[in-house]
């Protein structure tokens, strides 16, 4: 199906990742905008997956303080080479994530990141909301409730406050298919005074 332009610029606008990206995404969604960035977060999953093992050896940190002087967060968003990390739209991904950490306060990077213990507790806070179901469901209630959880304090889990239709995986998974490197998080900071 042949695109027109107009919207293969569209599509490029709202996720900056390459013209000819865009195009193939949407002839192969028929010209559907939304199942286009479906399948363009897809794809970056899937690309980011493949650029996992390499080295980042660049970086950039950024720093959100809020309106109020009272809350601020710093993070390291990392990169493989510094001709992304001096990147614009590298930079502003950065700033966006710090913003993120200030407004949501997560307490962990990945779920990985969640001690055992910790998760032994949040495990412990939900048994008693299954009790009385029935046993088949339990546990797919219980991770159901797990996960929910979790996306309040994991960061990679937590959805975009900018746009709740993307996680922050999905949002840097995005950023890994627009510059064609791998980048993660390296680390955040949150910081409150009184």
């Amino acid at each position: 199906m042949a695109v027109s332009s107009d919207v293969v610029k569209e599509l490029r606008e709202r996720t900056g990742i390459s013209v000819m990206q865009c195009k193939a995404a949407l002839e192969e969604a028929g010209g559907d905008m939304d199942k286009a960035l479906m399948l363009l977060r897809k794809k970056g999953s899937a690309i980011a997956d493949k650029k996992g093992d390499r080295s980042l050896g660049a970086g950039a940190l950024a720093a959100y303080v809020h309106a109020n002087k009272k809350i601020a967060a710093v993070v390291e968003l990392q990169s493989e080479t510094d001709f992304v990390a001096k990147n614009e739209d590298f930079i502003k991904l950065a700033y966006e994530l710090a913003l993120q950490v200030a407004a949501s306060s997560p307490l962990y990077l990945t779920r990985a990141d969640v001690p055992a213990e910790e998760m032994d507790k949040i495990k412990a806070m939900y048994v008693a909301d299954v009790e009385g179901k029935p046993e088949n469901l339990k546990e797919t209630i219980l991770a159901g409730k797990i996960d929910s959880y979790m996306k309040g304090i994991v960061f990679y889990e937590q959805l975009y406050i900018k746009d709740d239709s993307l996680t922050i995986k999905q949002l840097i998974d995005n950023a890994v298919q627009k510059f064609g490197e791998r980048i993660e998080v390296g680390s955040f900071r949150r910081f409150v005074t009184k």
